[in-house]
C-alpha cells in the first residue's frame, strides 16, 4: 500500500491516538482503518467485479465495527467525538 507512507500513518496516530508512537490506541487504529476504507472504496468504484477487494473492505469494515463498539463500552465520551471526528455517522 504505497499510499498509506510512514508520515502518514504517524500523522494519523498523532492526531486520533495521542502519540505518534501510540499504535495501540483504540482511537488511531479506528483512524487508520477509516483511512484505508476509503482509499479502498475509491478502487472499487472504478473497478466493481473485483471481489477479492471487496472481501478485503468487508473484514475491515467489520473490524471497524468491533473496534467501535468497544470503545463505545468502555468511553463513551472518546466514541463520540471518534466518529464527529471522523464523520462517520451522519
Amino acid at each position: 500500500m504505497s499510499y498509506l507512507t510512514k508520515e502518514k500513518k504517524a500523522g494519523i496516530f498523532a492526531t486520533y491516538g495521542g502519540k505518534a508512537t501510540n499504535t495501540g490506541s483504540i482511537e488511531g487504529q479506528v483512524a487508520l482503518l477509516t483511512e484505508k476504507i476509503n482509499h479502498i472504496s475509491n478502487h472499487l468504484k472504478g473497478n466493481k467485479k473485483d471481489f477479492s477487494t471487496q472481501r478485503g473492505l468487508m473484514q475491515m469494515v467489520g473490524k471497524r465495527k468491533r473496534l467501535l463498539t468497544y470503545l463505545s463500552k468502555h468511553d463513551l465520551a472518546g466514541y463520540r467525538s471518534l466518529i464527529e471526528k471522523l464523520g462517520l455517522r451522519k
